[in-house]
């Protein structure tokens, strides 16, 4: 009677915390009462289901990264661009405006890089450390979904900082009278986008199986290979070795390929490409995303908590 009373406690708790859990994520309390009927009513799992439940987890996510004073980051942003706009004319011969224009979209980068590596690694791994993934996991919210909805949050955050911090780098630069393409300017931080939307799916990914410190130290190792894969690929065929050729290809169709998604150069020197190729980037960045989260979402359902 007594493991009886209390497993049915311990029932009615999980119950309450899922509850809870959900009102946060802003989930309707009558998705959990519906998912108690699965067997007889499918209804649930159905396409609206799950796009409520992932968009709800991904809002979720939105507004706790946000409350992270992520924000600062753009204020920080713009006041380091308007102290290299006071600085560069005292320090560059006549360069100033075009180490300006190079300046501010290798800022953006890395700022947002680091936003989507740090936090990203700490998304999935963050709910193990705390436990919360007992009530997280727990119906009627999926895996995957819970996977994609973290995503798609931090997509999102990225989405706001990018878009943010390059309205700052366009009045910065109109401000300082320096010459530039809108339309430039813009594909750049389109496709900084995509890239770093990639490189936070990589992050969860590492984030599902290995500590916070490792996943970082994956997540940073894969983005430099990345960035550095085709690189790789033409020092293969400088060794003329058969074996080293053999293995740098091998790392090129498995890594990312995070160079063709770097168009800040093409930008600064007007040298943006066709839009067949722009729009074969831009369909490679999504299919990989949806790779690395199909793979992400296996590995988190076939483990055990």
């Amino acid at each position: 009677m007594k493991l009886r009373e209390r497993g049915e406690q311990e029932t009615r708790g999980l119950l309450i915390q899922t509850e809870i859990l959900l009102a946060k994520w802003g989930i309707p309390r009558e998705i959990l009462l519906s998912h108690e009927d699965e067997m007889s009513n499918q209804s649930v799992l159905g396409m609206g289901g799950t796009v409520t439940r992932t968009l709800a987890i991904a809002t979720n996510v939105f507004r706790e990264v946000m409350r992270d004073r992520i924000l600062y980051l753009i204020g920080f942003y713009a006041l380091a661009i308007l102290l290299a706009n006071r600085l560069l004319p005292e320090i560059a011969a006549a360069t100033e405006k075009k180490i300006l224009l190079d300046l501010v979209l290798a800022a953006m980068a890395v700022l947002s890089l680091v936003i989507a590596v740090f936090v990203g690694t700490g998304l999935v791994n963050k709910e193990i450390e705390k436990r919360t993934v007992f009530v997280l996991i727990a119906k009627p919210v999926s895996r995957s979904e819970f996977i994609v909805g973290k995503h798609l949050g931090l997509s999102a955050v990225l989405a706001v900082l990018i878009s943010s911090m390059s309205a700052i780098a366009l009045g910065i630069l109109q401000f300082a009278q320096v010459s530039f393409s809108l339309p430039n300017i813009l594909i750049s931080s389109s496709f900084l986008f995509l890239q770093l939307s990639l490189v936070t799916a990589i992050a969860i990914l590492f984030g599902v199986f290995t500590s916070s410190l490792l996943a970082t130290l994956f997540t940073f190792g894969i983005y430099l290979m990345g960035m550095a894969s085709q690189d790789i690929v033409k020092f293969g065929k400088l060794t003329k070795n058969p074996s080293i050729e053999a293995a740098t290809q091998g790392l090129y169709l498995i890594l990312p390929d995070l160079a063709r998604l770097d168009f800040k150069n093409q930008a600064v020197y007007n040298l943006i490409p066709s839009p067949e190729i722009l729009l074969g980037s831009a369909l490679y960045a999504g299919l990989y995303i949806v790779f690395v989260l199909a793979i992400a979402s296996l590995i988190f359902s076939a483990r055990e908590f």
